[in-house]
């Protein structure tokens, strides 16, 4: 099934990574997401949507 809601969800691509310092392309430590995921603010909203569709992506990967 897919998920429409992703879509609209991400309005600025890279925008994390750029925050956080890495450059776009490396994956971001998941030391880094975590502690960015305890902030406040836009910053800790899009670690914690990172973390959420990290999960989705684990879970589904057998399914097709």
């Amino acid at each position: 099934m897919a998920e429409k809601w992703i879509q609209s969800a991400i309005k600025h691509p890279g925008a994390l990574h750029k925050e956080l310092g890495v450059p776009v392309g490396d994956k971001i430590p998941l030391k880094k997401l975590h502690k960015a995921a305890g902030m406040g603010g836009v910053e800790g909203k899009r670690a914690r949507l990172a973390e959420t569709l990290k999960h989705i992506n684990s879970s589904h990967k057998g399914e097709k």
